[in-house]
């Protein structure tokens, strides 16, 4: 079965609705969740990610926030206690800003699984590895993809996704611009091993006419991505 990978900004359109995301995508069966901390210059984002991030900012949204409601809502079990693992997704700068080995421990206090870092320099994947390793966190790579945002199938990536999967013994995911049944369908037939939808997520929370219809939304929309997959 085809992993189904959601995204969401934290803090947008604010911090009480991302936890109340986070349970929600868990509850429609969502196999990973993946959270972005909001940063100030996201070059790996579309617009609709970077607008996301900027609103969460505005709104104060900082890093020691996004921990709190974590550990809320996973290591102090809140019900519905999240079942499925959440994994950051965070540009390099804040990891260093603080340090690395101190970064790596607190998200592991407070729950999470994995870290998805995009702008890491190759030189200094080591030491990250390393330092996420001692801390039991799952360290991704970069996700293949970039296509159906404009409406149309790049055949590369098919062939792309092919490669990898017979190449490396690591589960591989596809995203970036999935927003349609029929796109994670065409995904779960390359034999890719997840898919993560990113971008129509954001969407749906952050440009609702209000949090609830952006729950309600969110629930709708992960529910059916979830059956296109099984």
């Amino acid at each position: 079965m085809v992993a189904l990978i959601p995204y969401i900004t934290a803090g947008d359109p604010d911090l009480p609705i991302t936890a109340e995301a986070l349970k929600v995508l868990d509850c429609c069966g969502s196999d990973i969740i993946e959270l972005g901390l909001p940063y100030s210059d996201p070059l790996a984002d579309g617009p609709v990610i970077q607008a996301a991030a900027t609103r969460s900012l505005a709104r104060g949204t900082n890093f020691d926030a996004v921990i709190s409601i974590l550990r809320k809502e996973i290591v102090l079990q809140v019900l519905p206690q999240l079942s499925c693992p959440v994994s950051l997704f965070s540009y390099y700068n804040p990891i260093l800003k603080g340090g690395i080995g101190k970064f790596m421990t607190i998200i592991k206090d407070a729950g999470v699984q994995g870290l998805v870092v995009p702008d890491v320099p190759l030189e200094e994947t080591g030491i990250l590895r390393m330092e996420s390793s001692k801390n039991n966190i799952e360290l991704g790579g970069l996700r293949l993809g970039d296509w159906y945002s404009h409406q149309r199938q790049c055949p590369s990536l098919d062939s792309a996704t092919r490669h990898q999967t017979g190449a490396t013994s690591k589960l591989v995911a596809v995203g970036f611009g999935i927003s349609k049944l029929e796109h994670v369908k065409q995904v779960a037939e390359w034999g890719a091993d997840g898919v993560i939808v990113d971008s129509a997520m954001v969407k749906l929370l952050g440009e609702a006419k209000s949090p609830e219809e952006g729950l309600k939304e969110l629930e709708t929309f992960a529910k059916s991505l979830k059956a296109a997959l099984i």
